[in-house]
């Protein structure tokens, strides 16, 4: 079974006929539907009709989502392709028309006073009803089409040029290790060696090899966050954190509800690093090096075809429906498993729905957190299969909610491992790993959070230097670490290295992934008190998360996220497991 995802279910070559054909019919189409927006979307006759229209023939453009999936997976796999670069600056062009033409619904639907009473008059406008308020409610924001039209257009040689110069320069970075030439994932993922020469080592070479591309990641994240800034302006936003929340669907009421609670648990939850400090035999905290440091002899590395049989047998467990599915991925060859040069680092899950499939990322070593790694990136293949009945414009979740299906399904392995452990050092190796991921996604998007608010407020006044972008990312370690880091090892070029800051479509993406492992914690306790009736349930939310906002979403399955007791509910059981972690390690 081949370890490089399979792509021949969208093409064979991008210099096939069908891939020619299929990106010539894309232009042409859009083309087309433009012109038939700026031809009916000028006057209040035929409104219903016209919706419809406009509707299905979004619709249609799924047909042509393959083709983008085609471009954006296999230049994720190799950055420095010139050809595939140079497609996926065709599809930019084609896409400032397919905004363009967003734009004209939303600003026709502007002028649309009784827009709930057309709703209501159509079988086809219903299916739609929260897609079509949700961007009449958006209108407020929009620009005139000619001002939209140019910042789209100006965005292509501006963060989109500043995000494709970060991915080259990161996945091309080379990074001079023990008598090797390393990538960035390769010694990233050395982090989690069980010799602590080799943790600290690679950890200063990773920091040493940022030097080389300081100041241009300097410029790049600069030119983004400028951006942003600019366009949250001229919209009227108060800020981008205002505008991400909008576009998220997440009301400021739950926001804030979540950021309390975690802000109040710190204390608590930094008690896993000073442990762990204890443990590794540190007296100032834990050094960053040591963040991901095996602390027991339980270090075992694990083959991808384990991690599979690991996986199938878990998610059997959960459902026949979501086993079916990772099964069919691993059968089809949906997931690309190894680093290579030009590879981009991390992992990801990319939907196709007009095949009704997913391709997955990774960048396996081996690690007992690549194989929950793995879990997680099926969870969001197994969101999508969920959707797979739904219209396409109702597809579309945001990302807190995105997080939430991926990491209720590293609850699924983790709540496995740990019942079937043999004893108590395995226990702790589990239970150390599920710990370490999952205070990454409260404590340390914590600090990423208050590290990128704080970029956006000194880049409003001017340009951020390297050496202050290195200061704000320490001094936001600090603050969300506490004690548990030690002041002298922390991580001040982390800016770099995080994709997260590098899309100008996606600020703020590091508290969603605090939403989802909360949100999902929650889940997780109410499948635990009623399984039988929570899988359903489970699947039936999944499916209306691309046509419901976040607080609606998590009323259908019973809970109150505006609540700040829900979230610290969430929290108090990862506190729970940081006891047992502190007891077990004694």
């Amino acid at each position: 079974m081949s370890t490089d995802w399979n792509l021949d279910n969208l093409y064979t070559s991008y210099e096939s006929d069908e891939f020619v054909k299929d990106l010539k019919d894309f232009e042409i189409t859009v083309n087309d539907f433009l012109s038939w927006c700026n031809k009916n979307f000028v006057s209040d006759k035929n409104i219903k009709e016209n919706l419809e229209i406009c509707l299905q023939k979004l619709n249609d453009l799924r047909f042509f989502d393959k083709l983008i999936a085609y471009i954006n997976l296999r230049l994720k796999a190799d950055t420095t392709n010139t050809k595939l670069l140079n497609l996926s600056s065709k599809l930019e062009q084609i896409f400032i028309n397919i905004n363009q033409i967003n734009n004209n619904l939303v600003l026709f639907l502007k002028n649309v006073e009784n827009l709930d009473d057309i709703i209501n008059s159509s079988s086809i406008l219903k299916e739609y009803s929260f897609i079509l308020n949700e961007l009449k409610e958006k209108a407020d924001k929009l620009l005139d089409a000619d001002k939209e039209y140019i910042i789209s257009k100006m965005s292509l040689n501006g963060s989109n040029m500043w995000t494709k110069q970060w991915q080259q320069i990161t996945s091309t970075l080379a990074i001079d290790y023990d008598n090797q030439v390393l990538t960035l994932p390769e010694v990233r993922n050395l982090a989690y060696d069980k010799d602590k020469d080799v943790r600290k080592n690679a950890y200063l070479s990773e920091l040493k090899s940022y030097e080389k591309i300081d100041i241009p990641a300097s410029f790049c994240i600069n030119g983004i966050k400028g951006e942003v800034i600019e366009v949250c302006e001229l919209k009227g936003y108060s800020s981008p954190l205002e505008m991400t929340l909008k576009d998220s669907r997440l009301d400021k009421e739950v926001f804030d509800a979540m950021f309390l609670a975690i802000k109040e648990s710190l204390p608590k939850l930094q008690k896993y690093f000073i442990k762990k400090a204890e443990l590794l035999g540190h007296k100032n905290g834990l050094p960053f090096y040591d963040l991901f440091a095996p602390i027991t002899t339980n270090s075992k590395k694990y083959t991808y075809d384990e991690a599979k049989e690991f996986v199938l047998e878990n998610f059997y467990n959960f459902s026949e429906k979501l086993g079916n599915f990772a099964k069919k991925a691993f059968d089809n060859s949906w997931i690309d498993v190894y680093s290579k040069k030009g590879k981009v680092g991390g992992a990801f899950c990319y939907s196709i729905q007009s095949i009704k499939e997913s391709r997955i990322l990774l960048n396996f070593s081996g690690s007992l957190d690549n194989i929950f790694t793995l879990g997680h990136e099926l969870g969001h293949g197994y969101h999508n299969l969920c959707l797979n009945n739904e219209k396409f414009l109702n597809t579309e979740y945001s990302m807190p909610i995105a997080e939430t299906a991926s990491t209720f399904c590293e609850h699924i392995l983790v709540k496995s491992a740990l019942e079937n452990s043999d004893s108590e050092d395995e226990k702790l190796a589990i239970l150390e790993n599920d710990l370490s991921g999952t205070l990454q996604c409260i404590v340390d998007i914590y600090s990423r959070f208050l590290f990128e608010d704080e970029v956006f407020k000194r880049r409003k006044n001017g340009f951020v230097s390297k050496n202050e972008l290195c200061d704000i990312m320490e001094d936001a370690q600090k603050t969300a670490y506490g004690n548990g880091l030690d002041a002298s090892f922390l991580n001040k070029y982390m800016w770099i290295c995080k994709t997260h800051y590098y899309n100008a479509d996606r600020n703020y993406y590091n508290f969603p992934y605090a939403y989802g492992v909360l949100f999902s914690k929650g889940l997780f306790s109410l499948y635990l008190k009623d399984k039988e009736s929570f899988i359903k349930k489970y699947d039936d939310m999944l499916s209306i998360t691309g046509k419901s906002n976040l607080y609606e979403v998590g009323k259908y399955i019973g809970l109150d996220l505006k609540d700040k007791n829900f979230w610290l509910s969430s929290l108090n059981l990862i506190i729970e497991d940081i006891e047992k972690y502190c007891k077990i390690s004694l």
